[in-house]
C-alpha cells in the first residue's frame, strides 16, 4: 500500500507539470496559451502557435511525464495491492495534466499524456496501440469533425475495444479513468462546440 500510494502521487506530481506553459516562457511564445481558441496547455497548441521546436518540446515532455512514472512502477518489480491501486497509478500522470497542482487544477487534455502511460506499460503493446488505431480511424477512414468530437469517440471506441479483448482488468480501468479525464477536460473546454460532421474515406 505505502509504495503503491508513493507511486500513484509521483505519477500525480509528474503529470502536473505542463509543459506548454514553460514553454511559452523558454521560447517567449505566450500566444501558445493565449491565442489558441481552447487555451488548452497541449502539444497541438504549441505546435500551431508556437513552431515546431516548441511543439517538439512540449509533445516530448508531455509523453516522458506519463511514459516515466508508469514505467518505473511497471519495471520496479513492486506490485500494487489491488487492481484499483495499479489503475491509479496508471493514470495518475493524465489526471496531475488535466488537474495540476501547481496551477490551480486547471490544466490540459491529455492526450499525448495518455499516450505516455500506455507506452509505459511495454512490452505490453496493445493499449497503446489500440488507441492510435482508434485516432486513425477516426481521422482518416470514418472521419469526425471537430477534434472535439473525434477525440471523444476515439476514447469511448478504444475503451470498449480493450473491453471486447479482455485486457487485464486494472488496464482497463487505468485507461477508463483517463478517458474520463479527458472527456471531462473537452467538456469544460473553451472550445466552439462546432456542429458534428461524419464522412467516409471516399467522401469530400
Amino acid at each position: 500500500m505505502p509504495n503503491a500510494f508513493f507511486a500513484a502521487v509521483l505519477g500525480y506530481l509528474s503529470g502536473s507539470v505542463l509543459f506548454a506553459r514553460l514553454a511559452a516562457k523558454l521560447f517567449r511564445k505566450p500566444e501558445i496559451l493565449t491565442q489558441s481558441p481552447d487555451g488548452n496547455p497541449g502539444a497541438a497548441n504549441a505546435f500551431t502557435y508556437g513552431g515546431f521546436w516548441c511543439g517538439l518540446f512540449v509533445l516530448a515532455g508531455d509523453l516522458a511525464k506519463g511514459f516515466l512514472p508508469v514505467w518505473c512502477w511497471a519495471h520496479s518489480g513492486l506490485t500494487a495491492p489491488g487492481p484499483l491501486w495499479a489503475a491509479l497509478i496508471l493514470a495518475a500522470p493524465v489526471v496531475g495534466h488535466g488537474f495540476p497542482i501547481f496551477y490551480r487544477f486547471r490544466g490540459g487534455k491529455g492526450i499525448a499524456v495518455t499516450f505516455g502511460c500506455l507506452l509505459g506499460l511495454m512490452p505490453r503493446w496493445v493499449p497503446a496501440v489500440t488507441l492510435a488505431l482508434c485516432f486513425l480511424f477516426f481521422s482518416l477512414i470514418l472521419r469526425i469533425t471537430p477534434h472535439l468530437y473525434r477525440t471523444g469517440a476515439t476514447y469511448l471506441c478504444a475503451a470498449l475495444a480493450l473491453a471486447l479483448r479482455r485486457s487485464p482488468g486494472w488496464v482497463l480501468m487505468g485507461f477508463c479513468l483517463m478517458a474520463g479525464v479527458v472527456l471531462l477536460r473537452l467538456h469544460k473546454s473553451g472550445e466552439e462546440r462546432e456542429r458534428p460532421e461524419v464522412k467516409l474515406l471516399w467522401m469530400r
